[in-house]
């Protein structure tokens, strides 16, 4: 009685293994390929972002190097201090306005970015000591792009590069 038991059951259950292990695998190479396509779609919808974070860096670095700075925030009339605190505001501005781009560039771009900024900041903060608060503007002006000039140093050329070749690289 046992063998006949047995022989029955033991053919199902050899049935049932065999069938369970193929599900598995298919089911496992489904989930594999499901995932794939959402990967592949992401990249569809990420990369269109990615890129426009790219250019939005390379633009805010356009926009705060400080002889871009020097042409676009220069006033008449104004003093030394008053155009030394602008250029800050605006590079504080531009900067915090696209502070939400960083998710999408590389930790490298983004530290880059930073110390760009910052470089930039440093330089006027540098510069403006020499220079009297109370004197007209355009001694400001004069004394950064000849400091640019003489040194030979923009703060933003090595940031530039590295999104540049990053983009090189992505696309």
């Amino acid at each position: 009685m046992v063998e006949e038991v047995l022989k029955y059951t033991l053919p199902a259950l050899f049935t049932f293994l065999a069938t369970y292990l193929v599900m598995h695998k298919f089911l496992v190479n489904e989930r594999l390929k499901l995932k794939s396509e959402a990967v592949r779609d992401n990249q569809k919808i990420i990369a269109p972002l990615r890129l426009q974070a790219y250019e939005r860096m390379v633009l805010l670095l356009e926009r705060i190097q400080p002889n871009a700075l020097v042409m676009r925030c220069q006033q008449e009339g104004m003093s030394c201090s008053d155009f030394q605190l602008l250029m800050l505001k605006t590079i504080r501005s531009e900067f915090d306005h696209n502070l939400t781009q960083q998710l999408y560039i590389s930790d490298n771009a983004w530290e880059q970015v930073r110390m760009a900024k910052d470089g930039c900041v440093l330089l006027i903060n540098r510069v403006a000591l020499l220079v009297k608060p109370n004197q007209p503007s355009i001694h400001l002006s004069k004394l950064i792009l000849e400091t640019m000039m003489t040194e030979g140093k923009d703060p933003t050329v090595k940031a530039l590069a590295c999104l540049k070749d990053e983009i090189r690289e992505l696309f």
